[in-house]
Protein backbone atom coordinates (compact mmCIF):
# COMPACT_ATOMS: atom_id res chain seq x y z
CA UNK A 1 0.00 0.00 0.00
CA UNK A 2 1.34 3.12 -0.96
CA UNK A 3 2.30 6.08 1.57
CA UNK A 4 0.33 8.68 2.05
CA UNK A 5 3.07 10.77 0.56
CA UNK A 6 3.44 8.92 -2.42
CA UNK A 7 -0.53 8.04 -3.13
CA UNK A 8 -1.42 8.20 -7.08
CA UNK A 9 -3.90 11.62 -7.24
CA UNK A 10 -7.33 11.00 -6.17
CA UNK A 11 -9.93 11.51 -9.22
CA UNK A 12 -10.68 15.42 -7.95
CA UNK A 13 -7.30 16.03 -8.59
CA UNK A 14 -6.69 14.69 -11.90
CA UNK A 15 -10.18 16.39 -12.93
CA UNK A 16 -8.62 19.84 -11.98
CA UNK A 17 -6.26 21.95 -14.63
CA UNK A 18 -2.64 22.35 -14.05
CA UNK A 19 -2.89 25.76 -11.95
CA UNK A 20 -5.90 24.50 -10.15
CA UNK A 21 -4.03 21.27 -8.84
CA UNK A 22 -0.64 23.30 -7.74
CA UNK A 23 -3.11 25.91 -5.65
CA UNK A 24 -4.65 22.80 -4.17
CA UNK A 25 -3.40 21.19 -1.07
CA UNK A 26 -2.08 17.88 -1.12
CA UNK A 27 -4.32 15.40 0.37
CA UNK A 28 -2.21 14.73 3.05
CA UNK A 29 -1.86 18.24 3.92
CA UNK A 30 -5.77 18.71 3.66
CA UNK A 31 -5.96 15.88 6.45
CA UNK A 32 -3.33 17.69 9.14
CA UNK A 33 -5.10 20.61 8.50
CA UNK A 34 -8.33 18.87 9.55
CA UNK A 35 -6.94 18.18 12.93
CA UNK A 36 -6.32 21.96 13.64
CA UNK A 37 -7.97 25.20 14.38
CA UNK A 38 -7.77 25.97 11.07
CA UNK A 39 -9.60 22.97 9.55
CA UNK A 40 -10.27 22.50 6.35
CA UNK A 41 -9.68 25.00 3.37
CA UNK A 42 -10.30 25.78 -0.03
CA UNK A 43 -7.06 26.97 -2.42
CA UNK A 44 -6.83 30.62 -3.35
CA UNK A 45 -4.41 32.79 -6.16
CA UNK A 46 -2.80 35.94 -6.17
CA UNK A 47 -2.09 37.06 -9.94
CA UNK A 48 0.04 40.28 -10.12
CA UNK A 49 -0.49 42.56 -13.33
CA UNK A 50 3.37 41.71 -13.82
CA UNK A 51 2.52 37.82 -14.32
CA UNK A 52 3.88 37.10 -10.12
CA UNK A 53 2.26 34.46 -9.05
CA UNK A 54 1.21 33.40 -5.17
CA UNK A 55 -0.77 30.37 -4.03
CA UNK A 56 -2.63 30.49 -0.67
CA UNK A 57 -5.58 29.13 0.84
CA UNK A 58 -8.98 30.84 1.31
CA UNK A 59 -9.54 32.58 4.66
CA UNK A 60 -12.68 34.96 3.75
CA UNK A 61 -15.20 34.54 1.65
CA UNK A 62 -15.27 32.72 -1.41
CA UNK A 63 -15.48 34.74 -5.10
CA UNK A 64 -12.95 36.71 -7.15
CA UNK A 65 -11.64 40.31 -6.32
CA UNK A 66 -9.32 42.74 -8.27
CA UNK A 67 -7.30 46.09 -6.86
CA UNK A 68 -4.51 47.81 -6.74
CA UNK A 69 -2.02 45.40 -4.32
CA UNK A 70 0.01 47.57 -1.68
CA UNK A 71 1.08 46.54 1.77
CA UNK A 72 0.73 47.73 4.98
CA UNK A 73 3.52 47.34 7.83
CA UNK A 74 1.48 47.77 10.96
CA UNK A 75 1.85 44.97 13.77
CA UNK A 76 -0.99 45.39 15.52
CA UNK A 77 -5.16 47.37 14.11
CA UNK A 78 -5.69 44.88 11.60
CA UNK A 79 -9.53 45.60 11.81
CA UNK A 80 -8.93 49.48 11.68
CA UNK A 81 -6.96 48.64 8.29
CA UNK A 82 -9.59 46.62 6.99
CA UNK A 83 -12.31 49.27 7.51
CA UNK A 84 -10.57 52.14 7.22
CA UNK A 85 -12.50 53.92 3.71
CA UNK A 86 -9.15 54.79 2.23
CA UNK A 87 -8.31 51.21 0.80
CA UNK A 88 -10.64 51.90 -1.51
CA UNK A 89 -9.92 49.39 -4.79
CA UNK A 90 -7.42 48.16 -3.03
CA UNK A 91 -6.09 44.15 -2.08
CA UNK A 92 -4.13 45.07 1.18
CA UNK A 93 -1.49 42.79 2.38
CA UNK A 94 -0.38 42.64 5.96
CA UNK A 95 3.46 42.38 6.51
CA UNK A 96 3.02 40.98 10.49
CA UNK A 97 3.03 37.31 9.96
CA UNK A 98 0.04 36.25 12.31
CA UNK A 99 -3.23 37.92 11.74
CA UNK A 100 -6.64 38.01 13.50
CA UNK A 101 -5.24 36.65 17.27
CA UNK A 102 -7.02 39.37 19.10
CA UNK A 103 -10.73 38.99 16.88
CA UNK A 104 -12.91 41.81 16.06
CA UNK A 105 -14.83 44.10 18.02
CA UNK A 106 -17.45 46.14 15.88
CA UNK A 107 -17.07 49.23 18.22
CA UNK A 108 -13.57 49.57 16.05
CA UNK A 109 -14.59 50.25 13.05
CA UNK A 110 -13.22 52.76 11.02
CA UNK A 111 -16.17 53.44 8.65
CA UNK A 112 -17.94 56.47 9.22
CA UNK A 113 -21.08 57.15 6.63
CA UNK A 114 -24.04 58.13 9.05
CA UNK A 115 -22.59 58.46 12.32
CA UNK A 116 -23.05 57.69 14.78
CA UNK A 117 -26.40 55.45 14.56
CA UNK A 118 -24.83 52.59 11.59
CA UNK A 119 -20.90 53.25 12.93
CA UNK A 120 -21.41 49.22 13.82
CA UNK A 121 -24.57 48.28 11.32
CA UNK A 122 -23.58 45.88 8.79
CA UNK A 123 -21.44 48.14 6.48
CA UNK A 124 -18.91 46.60 4.38
CA UNK A 125 -15.76 47.46 3.97
CA UNK A 126 -13.95 49.46 0.97
CA UNK A 127 -11.06 47.65 0.51
CA UNK A 128 -11.19 44.82 -2.28
CA UNK A 129 -9.23 41.65 -0.55
CA UNK A 130 -6.94 41.11 2.01
CA UNK A 131 -3.55 38.91 1.73
CA UNK A 132 -2.10 37.51 4.98
CA UNK A 133 0.91 34.77 5.98
CA UNK A 134 -1.15 32.84 8.62
CA UNK A 135 -4.61 33.87 9.80
CA UNK A 136 -6.05 32.83 13.26
CA UNK A 137 -9.16 31.54 13.33
CA UNK A 138 -9.48 31.08 17.34
CA UNK A 139 -8.42 34.48 18.88
CA UNK A 140 -8.28 35.49 22.32
CA UNK A 141 -9.70 38.70 23.81
CA UNK A 142 -11.94 39.95 25.70
CA UNK A 143 -13.21 42.69 23.65
CA UNK A 144 -13.85 40.28 20.26
CA UNK A 145 -17.36 39.24 18.95
CA UNK A 146 -15.73 37.87 16.01
CA UNK A 147 -12.71 35.53 14.84
CA UNK A 148 -11.78 37.39 11.84
CA UNK A 149 -12.13 35.03 9.23
CA UNK A 150 -15.67 35.05 10.16
CA UNK A 151 -16.24 39.04 9.72
CA UNK A 152 -14.78 38.76 5.95
CA UNK A 153 -16.94 36.09 5.07
CA UNK A 154 -20.10 37.90 6.43
CA UNK A 155 -19.01 41.31 4.43
CA UNK A 156 -18.12 39.09 1.58
CA UNK A 157 -14.20 40.08 1.29
CA UNK A 158 -12.22 37.61 -0.19
CA UNK A 159 -8.86 37.02 1.26
CA UNK A 160 -5.90 34.21 0.96
CA UNK A 161 -3.67 33.04 3.36
CA UNK A 162 -0.43 30.80 3.25
CA UNK A 163 1.35 33.43 1.11
CA UNK A 164 4.76 34.54 1.43
CA UNK A 165 4.08 38.10 2.73
CA UNK A 166 8.04 38.57 2.41
CA UNK A 167 8.26 37.87 -0.35
CA UNK A 168 5.06 39.84 -2.24
CA UNK A 169 6.14 43.06 -0.02
CA UNK A 170 9.85 42.63 -1.66
CA UNK A 171 8.20 42.09 -4.87
CA UNK A 172 6.07 45.39 -4.72
CA UNK A 173 9.41 47.67 -2.88
CA UNK A 174 11.40 47.11 -5.65
CA UNK A 175 8.40 46.67 -8.72
CA UNK A 176 5.82 49.00 -7.25
CA UNK A 177 2.15 48.45 -6.14
CA UNK A 178 0.11 47.41 -9.01
CA UNK A 179 -3.00 45.64 -9.85
CA UNK A 180 -3.57 42.09 -8.82
CA UNK A 181 -6.34 39.67 -8.99
CA UNK A 182 -7.15 37.28 -5.72
CA UNK A 183 -9.56 34.00 -6.45
CA UNK A 184 -11.16 31.14 -4.88
CA UNK A 185 -13.02 29.97 -7.91
CA UNK A 186 -11.20 30.78 -11.10
CA UNK A 187 -7.56 29.64 -11.16
CA UNK A 188 -6.50 29.55 -14.93
CA UNK A 189 -4.15 32.38 -15.18
CA UNK A 190 -4.75 33.62 -18.50
CA UNK A 191 -8.37 33.65 -17.43
CA UNK A 192 -7.33 35.42 -13.97
CA UNK A 193 -4.71 37.77 -16.73
CA UNK A 194 -7.63 38.88 -19.03
CA UNK A 195 -10.26 40.06 -16.12
CA UNK A 196 -7.19 41.80 -14.45
CA UNK A 197 -6.49 43.72 -17.60
CA UNK A 198 -10.11 44.54 -18.07
CA UNK A 199 -10.11 46.04 -14.66
CA UNK A 200 -10.11 50.15 -14.20
CA UNK A 201 -6.75 51.59 -13.67
CA UNK A 202 -7.01 53.50 -9.92
CA UNK A 203 -5.50 56.82 -11.21
CA UNK A 204 -7.84 58.65 -12.98
CA UNK A 205 -10.50 57.17 -10.90
CA UNK A 206 -12.50 58.90 -7.86
CA UNK A 207 -13.08 56.78 -5.54
CA UNK A 208 -13.93 58.85 -2.93
CA UNK A 209 -17.77 59.15 -4.14
CA UNK A 210 -18.13 55.73 -2.96
CA UNK A 211 -16.77 56.05 0.15
CA UNK A 212 -18.00 58.98 1.49
CA UNK A 213 -21.74 60.04 2.87
CA UNK A 214 -24.28 60.86 1.03
CA UNK A 215 -26.03 63.25 3.20
CA UNK A 216 -24.75 66.01 6.03
CA UNK A 217 -24.83 65.16 9.93
CA UNK A 218 -23.67 66.18 13.19
CA UNK A 219 -21.12 64.38 15.65
CA UNK A 220 -21.42 65.93 19.14
CA UNK A 221 -19.40 64.23 22.47
CA UNK A 222 -23.13 62.38 23.11
CA UNK A 223 -22.11 60.80 20.12
CA UNK A 224 -18.80 59.18 21.15
CA UNK A 225 -18.54 55.48 21.48
CA UNK A 226 -19.17 53.99 25.48
CA UNK A 227 -17.06 50.89 24.42
CA UNK A 228 -13.90 53.02 24.42
CA UNK A 229 -14.53 54.79 27.63
CA UNK A 230 -12.17 52.12 29.61
CA UNK A 231 -8.96 53.85 27.45
CA UNK A 232 -10.16 57.25 26.46
CA UNK A 233 -10.52 60.72 28.28
CA UNK A 234 -13.85 62.33 28.08
CA UNK A 235 -14.38 64.97 25.27
CA UNK A 236 -13.36 68.67 25.68
CA UNK A 237 -16.59 71.31 26.34
CA UNK A 238 -17.75 71.82 22.30
CA UNK A 239 -16.94 75.72 21.54
CA UNK A 240 -16.01 75.76 17.69
CA UNK A 241 -18.11 75.12 15.07
CA UNK A 242 -16.13 72.80 12.19
CA UNK A 243 -17.75 71.41 8.88
CA UNK A 244 -15.59 68.57 7.79
CA UNK A 245 -15.59 67.38 4.37
CA UNK A 246 -15.83 63.20 4.19
CA UNK A 247 -13.90 62.10 1.74
CA UNK A 248 -14.04 58.86 3.02
CA UNK A 249 -13.44 59.93 6.64
CA UNK A 250 -12.41 57.55 9.32
CA UNK A 251 -14.24 57.49 12.57
CA UNK A 252 -11.06 57.94 15.23
CA UNK A 253 -10.54 61.23 12.86
CA UNK A 254 -14.22 62.42 13.67
CA UNK A 255 -14.05 61.31 17.33
CA UNK A 256 -10.35 63.47 17.73
CA UNK A 257 -12.02 66.31 16.28
CA UNK A 258 -14.58 66.14 18.62
CA UNK A 259 -12.63 65.45 21.65
CA UNK A 260 -10.92 68.42 21.17
CA UNK A 261 -13.69 70.57 21.47
CA UNK A 262 -15.64 70.82 17.89
CA UNK A 263 -18.72 70.76 17.22
CA UNK A 264 -19.05 68.88 13.93
CA UNK A 265 -20.96 69.19 10.93
CA UNK A 266 -20.06 66.25 8.54
CA UNK A 267 -20.51 67.03 4.73
CA UNK A 268 -20.76 65.08 1.73
CA UNK A 269 -17.28 65.20 -0.22
CA UNK A 270 -18.69 67.70 -3.21
CA UNK A 271 -21.08 70.18 -1.13
CA UNK A 272 -19.97 73.04 -2.22
CA UNK A 273 -18.20 76.17 -0.39
CA UNK A 274 -21.54 78.37 -0.61
CA UNK A 275 -23.38 75.91 1.58
CA UNK A 276 -20.56 75.05 3.90
CA UNK A 277 -20.18 78.64 4.86
CA UNK A 278 -23.93 79.56 4.97
CA UNK A 279 -22.91 76.95 8.41
CA UNK A 280 -20.86 79.86 9.63
CA UNK A 281 -18.22 77.40 11.02
CA UNK A 282 -15.43 78.47 12.87
CA UNK A 283 -13.24 76.02 10.58
CA UNK A 284 -13.36 73.67 7.95
CA UNK A 285 -11.27 69.87 7.85
CA UNK A 286 -10.64 68.04 4.75
CA UNK A 287 -10.30 64.25 5.73
CA UNK A 288 -8.26 61.35 4.65
CA UNK A 289 -9.77 59.22 1.66
CA UNK A 290 -8.92 57.04 -1.43
CA UNK A 291 -7.53 56.90 -4.80
CA UNK A 292 -6.15 59.63 -7.02
CA UNK A 293 -6.45 63.19 -5.80
CA UNK A 294 -6.36 64.28 -9.15
CA UNK A 295 -9.34 62.49 -9.83
CA UNK A 296 -11.38 64.82 -7.09
CA UNK A 297 -11.66 68.22 -8.37
CA UNK A 298 -15.10 68.46 -7.01
CA UNK A 299 -13.37 68.64 -3.45
CA UNK A 300 -10.85 70.91 -4.04
CA UNK A 301 -12.28 73.47 -6.52
CA UNK A 302 -14.13 74.16 -3.15
CA UNK A 303 -11.51 74.11 -1.10
CA UNK A 304 -9.65 77.13 -3.53
CA UNK A 305 -12.70 79.11 -2.40
CA UNK A 306 -13.05 78.32 1.12
CA UNK A 307 -8.88 78.73 2.05
CA UNK A 308 -8.70 82.84 2.99
CA UNK A 309 -12.51 82.63 3.88
CA UNK A 310 -12.02 80.62 7.52
CA UNK A 311 -9.32 78.25 9.15
CA UNK A 312 -9.12 75.73 7.04
CA UNK A 313 -7.00 72.24 8.42
CA UNK A 314 -6.05 68.74 6.06
CA UNK A 315 -5.20 65.46 6.48
CA UNK A 316 -4.07 62.69 4.43
CA UNK A 317 -6.36 63.52 1.26
CA UNK A 318 -7.27 66.45 2.75
CA UNK A 319 -3.43 67.51 2.66
CA UNK A 320 -3.51 67.21 -1.03
CA UNK A 321 -6.71 68.89 -1.74
CA UNK A 322 -5.02 71.90 0.02
CA UNK A 323 -1.83 71.47 -2.44
CA UNK A 324 -4.15 71.42 -5.37
CA UNK A 325 -6.34 74.02 -4.54
CA UNK A 326 -2.59 76.11 -4.35
CA UNK A 327 -2.18 74.87 -7.83
CA UNK A 328 0.47 72.17 -6.82
CA UNK A 329 1.16 68.56 -8.94
CA UNK A 330 0.96 65.44 -7.45
CA UNK A 331 3.01 62.23 -8.32
CA UNK A 332 2.00 58.39 -7.51
CA UNK A 333 4.41 56.94 -5.01
CA UNK A 334 6.34 53.53 -6.00
CA UNK A 335 4.24 51.64 -3.39
CA UNK A 336 3.22 54.09 -0.88
CA UNK A 337 3.49 54.76 2.94
CA UNK A 338 0.77 52.61 4.80
CA UNK A 339 1.79 51.28 8.45
CA UNK A 340 2.00 53.04 11.96
CA UNK A 341 5.69 53.38 11.62
CA UNK A 342 6.95 56.17 9.14
CA UNK A 343 9.52 58.51 10.99
CA UNK A 344 8.61 61.96 10.04
CA UNK A 345 10.89 65.09 10.78
CA UNK A 346 8.92 68.37 11.94
CA UNK A 347 10.82 71.02 10.53
CA UNK A 348 9.73 73.21 13.02
CA UNK A 349 10.36 71.63 16.65
CA UNK A 350 13.13 69.27 15.39
CA UNK A 351 11.15 66.90 16.77
CA UNK A 352 10.77 63.12 14.89
CA UNK A 353 6.95 61.69 14.99
CA UNK A 354 6.42 58.22 14.72
CA UNK A 355 3.22 58.30 12.33
CA UNK A 356 0.47 56.63 11.01
CA UNK A 357 0.25 56.74 6.87
CA UNK A 358 -2.05 55.27 4.31
CA UNK A 359 -1.57 56.85 0.93
CA UNK A 360 -0.38 56.26 -2.28
CA UNK A 361 -0.04 59.61 -3.72
CA UNK A 362 2.40 62.53 -2.58
CA UNK A 363 3.00 65.97 -2.94
CA UNK A 364 5.97 67.55 -5.49
CA UNK A 365 6.38 70.47 -2.83
CA UNK A 366 8.61 72.36 -5.89
CA UNK A 367 5.32 72.78 -7.85
CA UNK A 368 3.71 75.17 -5.37
CA UNK A 369 6.18 77.73 -6.10
CA UNK A 370 9.68 79.31 -5.72
CA UNK A 371 11.95 79.49 -3.18
CA UNK A 372 11.95 82.63 -1.35
CA UNK A 373 15.53 82.45 -0.11
CA UNK A 374 15.73 85.12 2.98
CA UNK A 375 12.73 82.40 4.58
CA UNK A 376 14.92 79.50 2.96
CA UNK A 377 18.21 79.67 4.69
CA UNK A 378 19.47 81.60 2.02
CA UNK A 379 18.61 79.10 -0.48
CA UNK A 380 17.42 80.20 -4.01
CA UNK A 381 16.85 76.66 -5.61
CA UNK A 382 15.18 73.61 -4.97
CA UNK A 383 17.18 70.38 -4.38
CA UNK A 384 17.29 68.30 -7.70
CA UNK A 385 16.72 64.42 -7.71
CA UNK A 386 18.99 62.04 -9.88
CA UNK A 387 16.88 62.96 -13.39
CA UNK A 388 18.68 66.60 -12.72
CA UNK A 389 15.12 68.20 -11.89
CA UNK A 390 13.34 69.68 -8.81
CA UNK A 391 10.22 67.03 -9.22
CA UNK A 392 12.66 64.35 -7.93
CA UNK A 393 14.22 66.04 -5.35
CA UNK A 394 15.13 64.65 -2.02
CA UNK A 395 13.66 67.32 0.65
CA UNK A 396 15.66 65.43 3.38
CA UNK A 397 18.05 68.44 1.95
CA UNK A 398 15.72 70.54 4.15
CA UNK A 399 16.35 68.22 7.32
CA UNK A 400 20.13 68.26 7.11
CA UNK A 401 20.21 72.23 7.34
CA UNK A 402 17.74 72.77 9.94
CA UNK A 403 15.82 74.56 7.67
CA UNK A 404 11.77 74.67 6.94
CA UNK A 405 11.94 75.99 3.19
CA UNK A 406 9.23 78.69 1.71
CA UNK A 407 8.08 79.42 -1.35
CA UNK A 408 5.84 81.98 -3.04
CA UNK A 409 2.41 80.67 -4.29
CA UNK A 410 0.51 83.14 -7.13
CA UNK A 411 -2.40 82.03 -5.39
CA UNK A 412 -1.91 82.00 -1.85
CA UNK A 413 1.23 83.83 -1.11
CA UNK A 414 3.83 82.01 1.08
CA UNK A 415 3.49 78.28 2.20
CA UNK A 416 6.46 76.67 4.24
CA UNK A 417 7.32 73.04 4.26
CA UNK A 418 6.84 72.02 7.78
CA UNK A 419 7.13 67.77 7.96
CA UNK A 420 9.17 65.38 5.32
CA UNK A 421 9.32 61.60 5.38
CA UNK A 422 12.86 60.69 6.55
CA UNK A 423 12.41 57.30 4.86
CA UNK A 424 11.99 58.68 1.54
CA UNK A 425 12.72 62.42 1.67
CA UNK A 426 8.64 63.32 0.45
CA UNK A 427 6.70 65.83 1.94
CA UNK A 428 4.23 65.66 4.27
CA UNK A 429 3.17 68.86 5.42
CA UNK A 430 2.79 72.33 4.84
CA UNK A 431 1.69 75.68 6.56
CA UNK A 432 -0.01 78.67 4.68
CA UNK A 433 1.50 81.89 6.15
CA UNK A 434 -0.46 84.29 4.52
CA UNK A 435 -3.96 82.71 5.30
CA UNK A 436 -4.97 80.38 8.05
CA UNK A 437 -4.45 77.03 6.55
CA UNK A 438 -2.11 74.12 7.07
CA UNK A 439 -2.13 70.22 6.49
CA UNK A 440 -0.09 66.90 7.13
CA UNK A 441 0.27 64.21 4.96
CA UNK A 442 -0.61 61.59 7.75
CA UNK A 443 -2.80 60.71 10.78
CA UNK A 444 -3.12 61.63 14.29
CA UNK A 445 -5.81 59.94 15.22
CA UNK A 446 -3.84 56.53 16.18
CA UNK A 447 -6.41 54.06 14.72
CA UNK A 448 -4.08 52.31 14.47
CA UNK A 449 -0.92 53.98 15.18
CA UNK A 450 1.39 55.72 17.99
CA UNK A 451 -0.27 58.86 18.83
CA UNK A 452 2.69 61.42 18.21
CA UNK A 453 1.05 63.68 15.76
CA UNK A 454 -2.19 64.30 18.23
CA UNK A 455 -0.79 67.90 18.54
CA UNK A 456 -2.26 68.41 15.27
CA UNK A 457 -5.40 68.59 16.63
CA UNK A 458 -4.72 70.89 19.27
CA UNK A 459 -3.21 73.31 16.82
CA UNK A 460 -6.58 73.55 14.91
CA UNK A 461 -8.00 74.40 17.91
CA UNK A 462 -5.18 77.25 18.15
CA UNK A 463 -5.83 78.25 14.63
CA UNK A 464 -9.38 78.70 15.11
CA UNK A 465 -8.72 80.67 18.18
CA UNK A 466 -6.43 83.20 16.19
CA UNK A 467 -3.04 82.36 17.96
CA UNK A 468 -0.01 82.95 14.99
CA UNK A 469 1.91 80.42 16.47
CA UNK A 470 -0.60 77.65 16.14
CA UNK A 471 1.95 74.66 15.62
CA UNK A 472 4.59 75.49 18.36
CA UNK A 473 3.36 72.41 20.24
CA UNK A 474 5.07 69.79 22.68
CA UNK A 475 4.41 67.15 21.07
CA UNK A 476 6.12 64.76 23.65
CA UNK A 477 3.21 66.35 26.22
CA UNK A 478 0.53 66.56 23.47
CA UNK A 479 0.80 63.00 22.96
CA UNK A 480 -1.20 61.53 26.01
CA UNK A 481 -4.09 64.10 25.27
CA UNK A 482 -7.29 62.23 25.38
CA UNK A 483 -6.65 58.96 26.84
CA UNK A 484 -7.23 57.62 30.44
CA UNK A 485 -3.64 56.53 30.95
CA UNK A 486 -2.16 59.88 30.46
CA UNK A 487 -2.64 59.64 34.48
CA UNK A 488 -0.51 56.99 35.05
CA UNK A 489 2.97 58.96 33.00
CA UNK A 490 3.25 61.51 35.45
Amino acid sequence: MASASTAAPTAVTMNLSPSARRARLSDLAQRMLSKTSKQSSNPAVLLLADGTVFYGRACGAPGTAVGEVCFNTSLEGYFEVLTDPSYAGQIVTMTYPQIGNYGVDPADTQMAPGMPSSCTAGQKPALRGMVVHDMCRTPSNWRSTQSLPDYLTTHNIVAIEGVDTRALVRHLRDNGAQKGIVSTEVFDLDELAAQLAAAPELVGTNLVQTVSCTASYGVSAADLPADHAFASSPAAPARKKVVAYDCGMKRGIIEGLVRAGCELTVVPWDTPASDVLALNPDGVFLSNGPGDPDAVEATYAQVQQLIGEVPVFGICLGHQMISLAAGATMEKLKYGHRGGNQPVMNLLTRRVEITAQNHGFGLVFPSLGALVPELSGGVSEHPCGPDGTPATGDLRFWVERGVAPVVQNERFGRIRLTHVNLNDGTAEGIQLLDVPAFSVQYHPEAAPGPTDAHYLFTAFMRLMDGDPDYLNIDIAADRLAGWNFAELTA
